[in-house]
């Protein structure tokens, strides 16, 4: 069986891509008896879990994930908290979920969550951005919110942004993406009509709003977005570049700078086998630990 991925609400899990795909695993949280049930069914039929929760959760959620762990004494579960808005973790462990049928060690599939992470273009479309705390905002946004009909445009990964509709634009991919859209109290119109052509994504579809959402932006009046990649010969052709490291805490395989599941950094390089030249030249770890573009 495939490692499993596990999020935190049944709103995080997208519908999948193809038949391939495995479908994602709710972790109950009422309970740290339940938690601890369906954890324990998890590990015993896929052998590995993967768990992703957005950072911005409220700490009971982290604790609770983290005690499962510790409770069980498994080095079997990657807890995974990422900065990127609830869309945006919903497409990530989507993507997760189409490599975890390729031939990826758990430890590679956990860590490249970071790297996948540097390539989704999340953000949202507000009506007003003056409860917005997770993006840089400048004083005079802050001032024109209170404009009525005044719109704007957020990028908050991979580099943050934030304009006035209709007066500047958001700096899209330069590679394909798959566009997902998710209204809440505010048509999506702009996205779909405007964004998306701008962009030129390779396709649109309309999602539910995740819960979170609206605490995550600061107000219910959103249109939410995400775009990355969803070929996964692409994906996997991604993952698949970058140098493989072995954790020198657990054993397991990782790419980049931290193991995914013991979160032990990579060894220094004076302890472990010098590559030579042209392989240090070419690595694209180096890319990953500098925030792939």
């Amino acid at each position: 069986m495939p490692t499993a991925i596990a999020v935190t609400g049944s709103d995080l899990v997208l519908p999948p891509h193809d038949r391939q795909t495995p479908p994602a695993v709710v972790q109950p949280l009422d309970t740290l008896e339940s938690s601890l049930t369906a954890m324990h069914a998890l590990i015993e039929q896929h052998g590995y879990v993967i768990a992703l929760h957005p950072s911005s959760a409220p700490p009971g959620v982290t604790r609770r994930l983290h005690a499962v762990r510790s409770v069980l004494e498994s080095d079997r579960i990657a807890v995974l908290g990422l900065d990127l808005p609830p869309l945006g973790l919903a497409l990530l462990a989507q993507q997760l979920r189409q490599l975890s049928v390729c031939d990826f060690s758990p430890g590679v599939l956990a860590s490249s969550a970071r790297l996948l992470a540097h390539y989704i273009y999340s953000g949202a479309l507000l009506t007003s951005v003056s409860r917005l705390d997770r993006v840089p905002v400048p004083l005079k946004s802050h001032a024109r919110s209170w404009m009525p009909g005044a719109q704007f445009a957020v990028l908050a990964t991979p580099r943050p942004q934030l304009v006035r509709v209709g007066q500047e634009e958001l700096t899209g991919p330069e590679f394909g993406t798959r566009m997902l859209v998710a209204s809440g109290q505010l048509s999506a119109e702009w996205l779909t009509g405007t964004l998306a052509p701008a962009w030129r994504v390779q396709g649109v579809a309309t999602v539910p709003l995740p819960a979170e959402s609206a605490r995550w932006w600061g107000t219910g009046r959103i249109a939410e977005f995400a775009a990355g990649l969803h070929d996964v010969s692409v994906l996997y052709q991604l993952v698949s570049s970058v140098r493989r490291e072995e954790c020198h805490w657990c054993g397991l395989e990782l790419i980049g700078d931290r193991c995914g599941f013991c979160a032990a950094p990579l060894a220094p390089l004076a302890s472990r086998e010098l590559p030579d030249t042209a392989a240090r030249a070419g690595s694209p770890v180096r890319a990953l630990t500098r925030g792939a573009t």
